[in-house]
């Protein structure tokens, strides 16, 4: 079945690599390191795990406005399916980043409201 130029397998292909990227980013936020890095065991540098973090958002979200300018001036290498699934990547990720973030001000709050 054709829909607007992407058959439907196109587009349930899509939405698992979202779903399969929306859980990859829920894991990575969960252990508060990249998957890539192996911290010696027992010593976990926070800074380093918070820095790696907010840099991959912002490689996202550059990526995606790269693919967006390139598609916006014709370029016949990228497809509209990239670009919207690139965006959903970054906005994945930039979500992800603002939901630990609310959750780290909290803890905060929470510890400077503690009596002692």
């Amino acid at each position: 079945m054709k829909m607007g130029g992407i058959d439907a397998s196109r587009i349930e292909a899509m939405v698992a690599q979202l779903k399969a990227t929306a859980a990859k980013m829920e894991a990575s936020a969960g252990l508060g390191v990249s998957q890539t890095e192996n911290p010696a065991p027992g010593r976990l540098d926070f800074a380093e795990a918070l820095k790696a973090s907010l840099d991959s958002v912002n490689q996202a979200q550059t990526k995606s406005q790269q693919l967006g300018q390139q598609f916006a001036m014709g370029d016949d290498k990228v497809s509209l399916s990239d670009v919207m699934i690139s965006m959903q990547k970054s906005s994945i990720s930039f979500q992800t980043a603002v939901q630990v973030r609310n959750k780290l001000v909290s803890a905060y709050h929470d510890i400077m409201n503690m009596q002692i």
